[in-house]
C-alpha cells in the first residue's frame, strides 16, 4: 500500500510544484476563463457533482459499502441478543431435568438449535435402545452435537464476511478514485495550459474526497467486524453450554440404563 500512496503525495507535489514555478500569466481570455469555472464552494456535494464519472462510481459503491456495513451491525446485534436469550432461558430450563423425558417437558416446543440437540440425542438413544449401557452412545451423541455446533457457528457468521472484505479493500478502492481523479488533474492543465490554483484545486480535492469515502466505509467495516466476532464467540460458548448440559442429563438416563440392567442381572442370578 506504500507505493500508491507515495504516488498520490508525489502527484499533489508536482502540482503544486508546478503551480510555484509557472510562467507569466496567460492571455487575458484564458484569466477569465478560468475565473468563469471557478467553483463556488468545495462542498462534499459540489465535489461529488463535479467528479469525474470513474470517480462517482468509486465513491456511490463505496456508500453502498457502507451502508450494507451498518445495516448488518442492527441485523446482527438484534439476532445475537435473541439466540442468546434462548439459548440462556434453554439453559435455565434444563438444569433441573434429571433425565431426557423431564427435558423434553421443560423444553416444551422450543427453538430451532434446542430441538435439533434434543432429537439427535432421543434419536441416538432409541438407535442404541440394545446397548444403552455401551460407553460408545454418549461419544456418538457428542459427536452429533458438534455437528450442530458446527452448522450453527456457520449460521450466526453468515454475512459478516462482507464486512472483512469491506475492511480490507475499502481504502484500495477509494485509492484508485484518487487516483483517477488526479490524472484527469494533469490531463485538466494539460487543456487548460496553466496551473493556476483554481485549475488544480477541485481536481485534488475531488480525488481525495475518493480516499476520505473508501476510510470512512473500511474503518466502521473492521470494528464492527471484531465487534460481531466477539458477540458470536460468546453465543457459541452459550451454544457449547447447552450442548453440554444436554450431554450430562444422556450420562444419567445411561447410567440409569446401566444400573438397571446390572440390578436386573442380580436378580435373575438369584
Amino acid at each position: 500500500m506504500k507505493r500508491p500512496l507515495q504516488f498520490l503525495v508525489i502527484s499533489i507535489i508536482a502540482l503544486l510544484a508546478a503551480q510555484s514555478v509557472a510562467a507569466a500569466p496567460g492571455s487575458p481570455a484564458l484569466d477569465a476563463a478560468i475565473a468563469a469555472t471557478k467553483p463556488h464552494d468545495l462542498s462534499v456535494w459540489t465535489m461529488f457533482v463535479n467528479a469525474d464519472i470513474v470517480v462517482k462510481f468509486v465513491m456511490v459503491g463505496l456508500l453502498l459499502a457502507s451502508v450494507a456495513t451498518w445495516t448488518i451491525l442492527i441485523a446482527k446485534t438484534i439476532e445475537l441478543k435473541r439466540a442468546r436469550e434462548r439459548v440462556m432461558t434453554a439453559i435455565g430450563r434444563l438444569s433441573e431435568a434429571r433425565g431426557l423425558s423431564e427435558a423434553r417437558l421443560a423444553l416444551g416446543g422450543g427453538d430451532r438449535l434446542t430441538q435439533a440437540l434434543l432429537g439427535e440425542a432421543t434419536r441416538e438413544m432409541k438407535l442404541s435402545s440394545d446397548i444403552v449401557a455401551a460407553p460408545g452412545v454418549k461419544e456418538r451423541i457428542a459427536a452429533c452435537f458438534a455437528e450442530i455446533e458446527r452448522a450453527e457457528a456457520l449460521s450466526i457468521k453468515r454475512g459478516t464476511g462482507l464486512l472483512a472484505s469491506v475492511g480490507s479493500t475499502g481504502p484500495f478502492i477509494g485509492l484508485f478514485g484518487t487516483v483517477w481523479g488526479i490524472m484527469n488533474s494533469f490531463i485538466g492543465i494539460s487543456k487548460a495550459q496553466t496551473t493556476n490554483l483554481a485549475v488544480v484545486a477541485p481536481g485534488i480535492a475531488e480525488a481525495l474526497l475518493a480516499t476520505a469515502i473508501g476510510l470512512f466505509a473500511a474503518i466502521p467495516a473492521v470494528l464492527i467486524y471484531n465487534h460481531l466476532a466477539r458477540q458470536a464467540s460468546a453465543y457459541l460458548e452459550l451454544v457449547s453450554n447447552l450442548s453440554g448440559e444436554l450431554l450430562r442429563i444422556v450420562s444419567r438416563d445411561l447410567d440409569r440404563a446401566g444400573h438397571a440392567a446390572a440390578t436386573n442381572k442380580i436378580h435373575a442370578a438369584e
